[in-house]
């Protein structure tokens, strides 16, 4: 057993490097009177240097070593970039005591423990909702039973749970280091491949409708199935394993893709942790079932129910899929799915659901009846209402109160004419948080009364329109040193920052707080 998870424990090293990306390495040494830093910059990657002290200084550096010579040791303040993507803002600074270094996150609002725990959570959840699917369930007492008359017991479960953890966990490792978190994040923002899933979790969710079947290959599973049976020792259950994982793919393959969305661009830990919640979840009742094998008489037998819960992801992959048509849709300024189509169809998904579980059991009527509430709880959001509980998935409301500029020169001459301060909004129409703050924040009326002050430049930086999405992007890069959104900054009547950025907040006092005028 020591050395099976002795397999699963030489993953973290992997998972440490791939979470540390530092492409820029700086070095001091004392001159006379004098410190000179030096930095060396990795090939493909260039430096954007902010500032050093309290001095602002906003130069690209492309050769390597740069080196500056100080009258004293102050803190550098820098970003590093390449073709593909930005580190988030670092400081290094210099003292008799030796260097040290505070990188600065802003990760969609999931920032550092916080989220990356919110990803494990949902890829826990994820593989809860996926044992009860007909692809999972029915294998657990036939995968179980065969491990008691096989002599192995809890051994083997305990090894057949490690092993699903492995493959999964090894998954998302794969797309890590493969994509890396900057290429994950172009990737969920990115208004083609949003429409690709889209595509996907459309016909997946016909597929739970009973429409058609969605499968590997048979051969995939036979041959893994044959070998495991002809091979001994932990390599005949890893087999078994990767069986599972073929045999559930039409079960698990959705729930499992929304997750590695959602977890694109936060972290790059967050799709290897995402799986490892996914992982246990499904792995979980393996090793239960071996523990307790009474237990599993006592367990709801394969019936009717699984095609209910089946049907009812249907209707949730069918809303879900929409979240991605919509982004699409706003960065091609498409205005093909405005939001009371959105919620309107998201009334008719849990309506959908309602409708269908009413005559089921007493569980299916609870489900049905907490279905139709939140139909209609959404039935005023089609007039305008905030319907704080989708925030984070339609598309943006309008916020009155505001005088709302989309282009940043024009926003910044607009408040030099009328001797205003300024507030820029880096947003994104993929960013999920960004809705989630412009619900819960933005309009608040305390905040809208706040906001009156201040001339507001609002921009997207996944517009995909004429590069105007680039070009914002570029201009929080360059001139801000950061490259996450929700990213909110304030300038004053010269046109200077004042004070910290704010990065994501649901709190409309927090924001308030950090309001200057």
């Amino acid at each position: 057993m020591r050395r099976y998870l002795t397999i699963l424990l030489a993953l973290i090293p992997l998972l440490a490097w791939a979470e540390l990306v530092q492409p820029i390495h700086w070095s001091g040494e004392e001159v006379g009177d004098s410190v000179r830093l030096t930095a060396t910059i990795d090939e493909g990657w260039h430096m954007t240097l902010i500032s050093v002290g309290d001095e602002e200084i906003g130069e690209d550096i492309y050769e390597t070593p740069y080196s500056l010579t100080l009258a004293q040791a102050l803190p550098i303040r820098f970003v590093a970039c390449n073709d593909n993507m930005c580190t988030a803002p670092e400081v290094w600074s210099y003292s008799e005591s030796g260097p040290t270094a505070e990188r600065s996150y802003s990760d969609n609002g999931l920032t550092g423990v916080a989220g990356l725990l919110w990803i494990f959570l949902l890829g826990l959840a994820g593989g809860l909702l996926a044992i009860f699917t007909p692809c999972v369930w029915p294998i657990i007492p036939m995968t179980v039973s065969f491990f008691l008359k096989k002599g192995g017991g809890l051994k083997d479960a305990v090894l057949y749970g490690l092993s699903i953890i492995i493959i999964y966990v090894g998954l998302g490792l794969l797309i890590t280091i493969l994509f890396g978190a900057s290429a994950l994040n172009a990737i969920s923002t990115n208004a083609i491949v949003n429409l690709f899933f889209f595509a996907l979790l459309v016909v997946f969710a016909l597929s739970f409708f009973g429409l058609f079947e969605i499968t590997l290959p048979d051969s995939w599973s036979t041959a893994l199935d044959s070998k495991a049976r002809n091979t001994g020792g932990f390599l005949s259950i890893l087999l078994m394993a990767f069986t599972l994982v073929i045999v559930s793919f039409s079960c698990t393959g959705p729930i499992i893709g929304t997750l590695l969305v959602e977890a694109a661009g936060k972290s790059l830990l967050a799709p290897t942790l995402g799986m490892l919640g996914f992982a246990i979840a499904l792995a979980l009742p393996f090793s239960i079932f071996a523990m307790f094998p009474e237990w599993m008489k006592q367990a709801p037998k394969s019936g009717n129910w699984m095609t209910s819960f089946k049907v009812t992801l249907a209707f949730l992959e069918l809303a879900l899929s929409l979240k991605f048509l919509s982004v699409a849709d706003m960065a091609y300024g498409w205005g093909i799915l405005p939001r009371w189509l959105f919620i309107a169809i998201w009334i008719g998904c849990f309506a959908g659901i309602g409708i269908y579980l009413i005559c089921k059991s007493w569980v299916g009527k609870t489900i049905a009846v907490l279905s139709f509430a939140f139909a209609a709880y959404l039935v005023p959001g089609l007039w305008g209402a905030p319907v704080k509980a989708i925030a984070a998935f339609a598309p943006p409301m309008e916020i009155e109160g505001r005088e709302v500029f989309n282009d940043y020169e024009e926003g910044l001459a607009y408040a030099r004419q009328e001797g205003k301060p300024v507030i820029i909004d880096f947003t994104g129409y993929g960013c999920v948080n960004c809705r989630k703050m412009e619900a819960y924040v933005l309009d608040d009326d305390s905040v809208k009364a706040r906001l009156k002050n201040y001339v507001f430049i609002e921009l997207f930086v996944d517009d995909k329109r004429d590069g105007i999405g680039d070009c914002n992007s570029a201009i929080q890069r360059e001139q801000f040193g950061a490259n996450a959104q929700p990213y909110y900054v304030q300038l004053d009547t010269q046109g200077n920052q004042i004070g910290e950025p704010m990065v994501f907040t649901t709190d409309p006092m927090e924001f308030i707080n950090w309001l200057k005028y």
